[in-house]
């Protein structure tokens, strides 16, 4: 976590200056590079995005679109370095009161003005319930003044501290100081949408007839289950540096379809590498494959809410006796690292320490596990029952297998699995109607807080229903206090405390691997997961 000099932000303020583009992030063409006469792209995107709404979306398979087609206040770059976007310049007082500057001349697709307005509308929106957002809890963790009350329907919309001082200008209080407020910024569910349209269109303003982006591309076509189509926005204010003309999105989730289509030429980038073919690949396709670790975790969660997963014991069996080692090195095998935390180790210039059983040997935790299950009630005569749910994937699949098997050599556990297709696995998981479910956390800006706070009291993301007053505590401190090294303290008894409850199972650090066609340039993925189309071209092959 960065961390400055409360004093001194009282006597100054930080002004972020509009840098040249091509020195901070869009496609930069090196002078020996001859482009192709067809500037399109064919991307993978896994599954079928939910919605591509920004204030309702929850997925990567729908913030990579959103990436493309919307613009936030600043952007942060595959390096991590937050610039000007939307905002081309701020000032901030005390980390507590930030004050946004639109880029002069900036429009929507459709030629209109982005507003303050369109800001305020679009953050209020966020937080309402009325939207029942899955990230409403997000401007609560970035401090908005009032976003805690407003999302749990205590106060309206209009009390979030945002404010419009004119028509390029917004202001935005928070509750307490934030240093790294500008990461909360950056992510897609903050990003402005256009008021007048929402207002008109209702649900259906995401609809290529009727959106309007702020981004470098526009949606155009939109076949369920079949593709997303987006072609250039030449109103977007750096669209001289874009250089794709269009790029297809296509969800599929079937990875030997997948794969079969990559070698075809049909696709450019796939979104992933299945582990089956992962070998056979890397010797065929060596100079094609991309590896990038990730700031993320697999994990399984349990719906703490519902017995027996109500039981630590149950669930600290259950995490003890997965063999994680054997799953990221054998089973996934492409560089992943097995976890026993709920966040990465090494994260926003932070180091943290492992429970202690993470040098224990198999040996040791089975039988450790043993014993809490049977007084847990569990045993040969009683062996404990569950079903284990994940989103339609062969990999998943194979995960799911190998942990099932897992818990019955070593548990005598009796774990049936079911899978659905992902966006009705996230509405299952919403809805409750879950024993463990599998999902990925991947980091939404470099900061421990990201992982923790969807494990908080009442959190939106919060579909374990885990509540441990100590745990929420203990992420309070961290949000207040000022000093590196308690802050460090206080995210680290969190990170104990999760790693005694286990309100879900971490399985493995992550690691994202990706074939990418050679005449794709430009491709470079930030350690959150994401690769932006405005950053790429198409080399002349």
């Amino acid at each position: 976590m960065f961390q400055t000099n409360k004093k001194q932000l009282a006597l100054y303020t930080i002004i972020a200056a509009a840098l040249p583009v091509s020195q901070t992030f869009a496609a930069t063409v090196p002078a020996n590079v001859t482009l192709a006469s067809k500037q399109v792209l064919v991307r993978n995107n896994g599954s079928e995005p939910a919605t591509i709404d920004p204030q309702l979306a929850e997925s990567n398979e729908a913030f990579n679109i959103i990436l493309d087609c919307f613009s936030g206040l600043v952007n942060i770059t595959p390096q991590g370095k937050i610039v000007p976007d939307l905002a081309d310049k701020w000032e901030n007082k005390d980390n507590t009161i930030w004050t946004f500057h639109l880029r002069p001349g900036i429009v929507w697709s459709n030629g209109k003005p982005v507003t303050a307005d369109d800001v305020v509308f679009s953050w209020q929106r966020l937080v309402d319930p009325k939207t029942a957002s899955p990230y409403a809890s997000f401007a609560a963790n970035a401090h908005i003044l009032n976003a805690e009350a407003i999302a749990a329907g205590k106060m309206p919309a209009s009390a979030l501290g945002v404010k419009a001082l004119n028509a390029t200008t917004v202001q935005v209080t928070l509750s307490q100081p934030v240093s790294y407020f500008l990461q909360f910024v950056g992510h897609p569910s903050l990003f402005p949408v256009s008021k007048a349209d929402v207002e008109k269109y209702g649900d259906k303003w995401t609809q290529p007839e009727n959106i309007v982006t702020s981004g470098a591309y526009k949606p155009t076509q939109w076949v369920v289950n079949e593709k997303l189509v987006a072609e250039r926005n030449d109103k977007y204010w750096d669209n001289k540096a874009t250089v794709i003309n269009q790029v297809t999105y296509l969800p599929i989730a079937d990875q030997a379809a997948m794969i079969n289509r990559y070698k075809t030429g049909e696709i450019d980038i796939t979104d992933t590498i299945p582990t089956i073919q992962y070998q056979s690949l890397k010797k065929t396709y060596t100079n094609q494959i991309h590896s990038t670790d990730l700031l993320g975790v697999y994990y399984y969660k349990f719906n703490t809410a519902k017995a027996p997963f109500n039981d630590i014991r149950v669930r600290e069996a259950l995490n003890l006796a997965l063999n994680k080692k054997i799953i990221a090195e054998k089973v996934v095998g492409q560089g992943q690292k097995p976890a026993d935390t709920l966040m990465p180790l090494n994260i926003g210039g932070m180091k943290f320490t492992p429970p202690d059983y993470s040098t224990w040997s198999q040996e040791k935790r089975n039988a450790a596990a043993k014993k809490l299950l049977a007084e847990a009630g569990f045993n040969a005569q009683h062996p404990l029952s569950l079903n284990l749910l994940y989103n339609t994937s062969q990999d998943h699949q194979r995960i799911a297998i190998a942990a099932t098997s897992m818990w019955k050599k070593n548990l005598g556990a009796n774990v049936s699995m079911s899978n659905q297709e992902w966006k009705t696995m996230l509405e299952t998981m919403r809805q409750g109607n879950f024993d463990l479910v599998r999902y990925t956390w991947l980091a939404d800006y470099n900061e421990p807080s990201t992982f923790f706070n969807t494990f908080r009291t009442n959190d939106t993301q919060n579909t374990t229903r885990y509540s441990n007053p100590d745990f929420d505590k203990a992420l309070k401190q961290a949000s207040e206090d000022t000093s590196p090294a308690k802050i460090k303290q206080d995210y680290q008894t969190a990170s104990d405390i999760l790693s005694h409850d286990i309100p879900a199972i971490p399985v493995y650090y992550y690691v994202q691997n990706q074939l990418v066609k050679p005449f794709v340039g430009g491709f470079t993925v930030s350690p959150l997961g994401f690769y932006l189309t405005r950053d790429m071209y198409i080399i002349k092959h």
